[in-house]
């Protein structure tokens, strides 16, 4: 038995991991369809921001828009719980569904992935750190974490390589915490996130829309609760198999033509 690519999903974490219309007030700055150096500067302070947190947790709330064969668009909604201690502890708890409950852990030596539901686990050996268990779990395993982009250290870079477009879309509100919306557009997808203007510069929002098709799908991730000091004595890791369990295999993405997770 193999885990089923449907029960695979986006994960958490989620880091990462959009849709949602943000409304833009009347009195927000003028759209400007340029490299705006405002938004570029308030997109570089989050993920300064983020690569000194040496802990946090937070709960995400995810939409991941899907397309049905009658053509039309269906969310699927997943919310987890996700604790980060760098530079290489990641736990994660997704719930969603019967299939898209799961336990996603990293301790630095394995990554397991835990099917509550089915009773079964499956768990490969990866030396490392956060990134290498979340770029094996999108290269090998084919699961889309678009959220992980802001828990990726030095990933300024990253969000920015091949950006042609940066707007600073204004202020708007996200769960009673004032943001600067910001929108950054490449070649075959756009991003926005929300950050908060005040105190730390966290994110609450994240959407990422693939460009690419008509069908313009987007994924959404609200992130709130945030704990930038997390009480981390009490958090596992590590996985133990409850009695009952089944270990199987993960099934990797298929390299020949077949569809992803």
């Amino acid at each position: 038995m193999k885990l089923l690519k449907g029960a695979m999903g986006a994960t958490i974490i989620a880091l990462a991991a959009l849709l949602l219309v943000s409304f833009i007030d009347a009195q927000a700055a003028p759209f400007n369809a340029q490299m705006n150096p405002v938004a570029i500067q308030k997109l570089k302070k989050l993920t300064d921001f983020m690569n000194h947190l040496q802990a946090f947790s937070v709960r995400t709330q995810n939409t991941m828009e899907d397309l049905l064969p009658s053509g039309h668009k269906v969310d699927i909604d997943v919310s987890a719980d996700v604790i980060i201690k760098r530079p290489n502890m990641l736990r994660a708890e997704r719930k969603g569904s019967r299939r898209t409950d799961q336990v996603f852990t990293y301790n630095g030596k394995t990554l397991t992935l835990y099917n509550p539901a089915d009773k079964v686990y499956a768990v490969e050996a990866l030396p490392g750190t956060i990134e290498t268990a979340l770029g094996f779990a999108q290269q090998t395993l084919g699961i889309t974490i678009p959220a992980s982009d802001l828990i990726y250290q030095n990933n300024f870079n990253l969000l920015m390589q091949g950006v042609t477009m940066a707007a600073d879309l204004g202020k708007t509100v996200i769960n009673g915490v004032s943001c600067d919306h910001l929108l950054f557009s490449r070649p075959g997808v756009d991003f926005q996130v929300w950050i908060a203007d005040k105190g730390d510069p966290l994110p609450y929002k994240y959407v990422v829309t693939d460009t690419s098709s008509p069908a313009l799908m987007s994924f959404t991730t609200y992130m709130i609760g945030w704990n930038t000091k997390p009480n981390l004595k009490k958090v596992r890791f590590g996985f133990s198999a409850p009695k009952g369990v089944k270990k199987i295999d993960f099934m990797p993405v298929n390299t020949t033509g077949g569809a992803g997770r």
